[in-house]
Order: structure tokens, then C-alpha cells, then sequence
């Protein structure tokens, strides 16, 4: 009856849409900080390991185990305590800085050169469900492998192991998280995970299951380090965002893009349509007024026939009657003034009638009139923003809804953007397929970062990935071998994206975290 109702448990907790899936390469990120921490003793002769456990850097010089892992070298001086890292050759010493037996946490210091990538905390309250890992170095594991004593002061990755939270309770005097994610004599001392990497509590103990067919296992909660840290005035890294995955946020980004398309779609109908309203209002109303302008035309052309006419009747009247005196031998004097009015009114007439008739409006005029109307009302619809491009300095802010946040990024940066990709006057962006971009390789962090810059929607996204040693010093190692032209140099954009693809060739398929900032021109 126990295998079955455990059985159900686990498929209603993979059914609940709401939780997160552990990403592993979050938990393999997280694991370049665990370490296995070793009491050694001495014959005079030769050092050797008396007991081990695990350990997580929450500084890079600093890492917090559990209070019974170091407890022997507490007790006798003559132990020592090496520190082991999952990579590389240059395991070393650590002393004690603080150990709290009441709560089983211990923090200690490493003396050699050794630094390690700290993991970052979770800062919110966890529910009592969820899948978690856990990361460590068990000594079951160290046996089936058929590894020797003095093997563990070699270099090899820590072991995870998956399970869910089931609760968090307070136990043997202190607050713990009860999980499933199996442990063993070795892992104590090392973190418990959640989806994205970060650490829910420290494993610390298991319980006894007499052979039943349910093991559970308690991790110290973030209630009791996150105090310990500060006592020891340690400074870690604290994240309180929700843990969400690539996959969602991809999603919920891919949604937003279309929302955006759907709407721009709708505007661009909207606008569409008002323009064929306005062109429909114009068409009727050009067409009224070359009419009204054409009738006009044509009344006036008629009027003035009219009065030439008349005058033409006048000055033929006049001339009968200068005709008349001149064939009796005399002079008609008023007869001639109304040839000359007459004729003059006549001809000057006639000449406007037909002027006037010419150039009424023909139907043509109609089109003219709608385009200067519709070139008048678009004048200003679509001018330029003095801002539209993104150029000037330019302030962004972290848009949380849009990033996934494993670390404690800045809420805003400043930077001053060119059009031809430049940086601050003198940090060049390569430029490739479209996308501006600039790829980052330190030397004092396990991570490489790609900055990517969208002039026109004003987008500043940082993704940053998580490598390890070796990783990284391959990627140090392909950034060395190329050099960054700089701004102000001819088809500067374009060569430096050809050059960083030796880099980001050999990064993985998804960052770790994404950070996307939405910029401002700063006034």
C-alpha cells in the first residue's frame, strides 16, 4: 500500500503544470562551485585522507560545508582540510572561519591560489513541492567506481542526483527542507538546487528508512545560512526571482512577438482603412468642387457670350450708321464711338469666353485635387523621431517579465550607441546576419557573455554562459587569437562578426541567463 501511494505522490507531483524542471545545464553551471572537502592526516611521511565531504563556494575564496564534515580537524590540530575543485590540478588547503554546530553549517577559507565561481542563493520561499538536485560527493559512488583512497585528492565532478521537495519542517533544533533527492555518507556539506541552479539549502543528513520503500532527506534551509553568511559577514549572492526556464521564456517571448505583429497588423488596417475613408471624403469632395468650378466656367462663358453678342450688335449698329453719313458725305461722330465701344467690348468678349472655356477644369483636375489632399493630410503621420534610431546615450532597465535571472545582474547599465555600432567612442559591436552583438571573455570569471544590441526597438540583452574550466579556457584561448578592430575602422562591424564566430562556435545551444533591458535616449 506504502509503494503505491508514494508511487501516486510522484506522478501528481510530475503532473503539476507549475513547477519548474530542473535545467541540468543550470545544475552544471552550479557544480563548478562544488567541491569536495577533505580532512587529511599525517604519518611524518606521507599525508592521507581520514574522511571527506562536500563543499560550495558562496565567494570565490570562501565555501560553506556542514559543521560535522569538518569536525574532526576542529578537534585535532594535527588535521588538515584540502579542498578539491570538480576540474583542473590545483586542489589546495582551506582554515576554519566560523563553524555553527547548532545548525551544522561551517565556513571555511581557502589559503592556496584556487578560486571558484560562487553560487548564487535563493532568496524566496520555497512551497513544499518542486523538483530539486542535489550535488555532491557521495562515497558510494567513490566505491562502485573503484577508487582508491588516495583518488579523492583528484579532480572529478560531483555527482546530482533529482528528486522533489516534500516539506519544510524544523529538526534537531534547526529549520530544514525534507527532499527526495537521494543522498549518501559524502554528499553532506553540498547544495540542493532548484531548476535554475540556485541553492535551496545545504544536504546535511538523511533519514533512516529501515529498508522501507521511502527515503527522505534534510537539507539546512536558507533561514538558517543566509544569517550564518551575514554573522560571518559574507556577502553572497541573493536572488529572489522565480525560477523559469529557456523554454518558457522563449515561449512567452514568442507570444509577445506575435501579439506585437498581430497588432501592428491591426494598425496597419486601422490606417489602411482611414485612408481610404480619407481618400473617398477627398474623391467627393474634388469632385463637387470641379464640378461647382466647371459650371461656373461654363456660366460665365455664356454670360460673356452674351455681352459680346449685345456689344457685337452694338458696334454693327454703328457701323450701318457711320456707313449711312459717309455715303451722304458726312461725318458720323457717334456712330464710329459705338463701332469702337461696341467692337472693342466684342472682341475683348469673346476672347475671355473662349479663354474661360478652354481652361475649365476637366476631369483630371478631379485626381489632382485628391492627391495634394492626401499628400497635405500625411504630411506629419510617419515624420521621423529625433529618437527613432537609438543613437545618444542611452539609458536601459532590466524588463524582469522578459529575463531569466539565475545570478544578481545590475537593474540598469548606460552606454552611449552609434549607428555604425560603436560604444562609448570606442568599443566596437561586430555586426552579422543583422544582429549587433559583442562577445566577452574574462579572465577573472568562468563566463562568457554576449552582448546584443537592437537599434530599433531600443533592446539591450545580455546572455551569459556558465562554462567550466575547461570549457573556458578554450574559449579564452579562441578570444586570443583574434583582436577587436577598432571604432572609426573601415568595415569595422562586419569583421569583428566573422571574428567573434571563433568564440560562440564553441559555446553551448542556450545560455544560462538572459537578461534583456528595454533602452531610453537619455535627455
Amino acid at each position: 500500500m506504502l509503494r503505491i501511494f508514494t508511487a501516486l505522490i510522484a506522478l501528481f507531483a510530475l503532473a503539476l503544470p507549475q513547477l519548474a524542471q530542473a535545467d541540468p545545464a543550470d545544475v552544471d553551471a552550479a557544480a563548478r562551485g562544488v567541491v569536495r572537502v577533505v580532512i587529511i592526516g599525517t604519518d611524518g611521511e606521507k599525508v592521507y585522507p581520514t574522511s571527506h565531504g562536500t563543499g560550495f563556494a558562496v565567494t570565490p575564496t570562501r565555501i560553506v560545508t556542514n559543521a560535522h564534515v569538518v569536525r574532526e580537524a576542529m578537534q585535532d590540530d594535527t588535521l588538515q582540510i584540502g579542498v578539491v575543485p570538480s576540474e583542473g590540478n590545483d586542489a589546495t588547503y582551506a582554515r576554519i572561519v566560523s563553524v555553527s554546530p547548532k545548525n551544522d553549517l561551517a565556513l571555511i577559507e581557502i589559503t592556496g591560489p584556487l578560486r571558484l565561481p560562487p553560487l548564487t542563493l535563493s532568496g524566496s520561499p520555497k512551497g513544499d513541492s518542486g523538483e530539486v538536485s542535489a550535488v555532491g560527493y557521495p562515497m558510494n559512488v567513490d566505491r562502485a567506481q573503484g577508487l582508491e583512497i588516495e583518488d579523492i585528492f583528484n579532480s572529478q565532478p560531483p555527482v546530482k542526483s533529482r528528486g522533489f521537495l516534500s516539506g519544510a519542517r524544523p529538526s534537531r533544533q534547526f529549520d530544514t527542507i525534507l527532499h527526495t533527492a537521494p543522498i549518501a555518507r559524502g554528499n553532506s556539506g553540498g547544495p540542493l538546487l532548484d531548476g535554475c541552479g540556485r541553492v535551496l539549502g545545504v544536504n546535511s543528513f538523511g533519514a533512516d528508512s529501515d529498508n522501507s520503500d521511502a527515503e527522505f532527506f534534510f537539507a539546512v534551509s536558507m533561514r538558517e545560512l543566509i544569517p550564518f553568511l551575514k554573522a560571518n559577514n559574507v556577502a553572497a549572492r541573493i536572488n529572489e526571482l522565480p525560477c523559469r526556464s529557456l523554454s518558457e521564456l522563449d515561449a512567452a517571448e514568442q507570444a509577445r512577438l506575435d501579439s506585437e505583429q498581430e497588432q501592428a497588423r491591426a494598425e496597419l488596417a486601422a490606417r489602411n482603412q482611414e485612408q481610404r475613408d480619407k481618400r473617398d471624403r477627398a474623391q467627393l469632395e474634388a469632385e463637387l468642387e470641379v464640378q461647382t468650378e466647371r459650371e461656373n466656367a461654363m456660366l460665365f462663358t455664356f454670360l460673356l457670350v452674351l455681352l459680346g453678342s449685345g456689344a457685337g450688335v452694338v458696334a454693327w449698329q454703328g457701323w450701318q450708321a457711320r456707313q449711312a453719313v459717309t455715303e451722304d458725305g458726312g461725318t458720323d461722330t457717334l456712330g464710329e464711338r459705338k463701332l469702337m465701344i461696341g467692337g472693342t467690348i466684342a472682341a475683348v468678349s469673346l476672347i475671355a469666353a473662349l479663354a474661360l472655356w478652354i481652361t475649365r477644369p476637366g476631369l483630371d483636375a478631379i485626381d489632382r485635387k485628391v492627391a495634394a489632399a492626401m499628400a497635405g493630410d500625411g504630411e506629419d503621420d510617419d515624420a521621423p523621431d529625433a529618437q527613432a534610431s537609438g543613437d545618444g546615450t542611452l539609458t536601459c532597465t532590466l524588463d524582469i517579465s522578459r529575463s531569466r535571472v539565475t545570478g544578481a545582474p545590475d537593474e540598469a547599465v548606460e552606454f552611449g550607441w552609434r549607428d555604425d555600432g560603436c560604444v562609448n567612442g570606442r568599443t566596437q559591436y561586430g555586426l552579422a546576419s543583422g544582429d549587433w552583438s559583442r562577445v566577452f571573455v574574462p579572465n577573472q570569471e568562468d563566463a562568457v557573455s554576449i552582448n546584443h544590441y537592437d537599434p530599433a526597438s531600443k533592446t539591450f540583452r545580455t546572455d551569459r554562459y556558465l562554462l567550466g574550466r575547461n570549457a573556458m579556457n578554450e574559449a579564452r584561448t579562441a578570444r586570443g587569437k583574434y583582436r577587436p578592430p577598432a571604432c572609426e575602422t573601415e568595415d569595422a562591424a562586419a569583421k569583428l562578426g566573422d571574428l567573434q564566430g571563433a568564440v560562440t562556435s564553441l559555446l553551448p545551444e542556450a545560455p544560462n541567463e538572459r537578461l534583456v533591458y528595454k533602452c531610453e535616449v537619455k535627455e
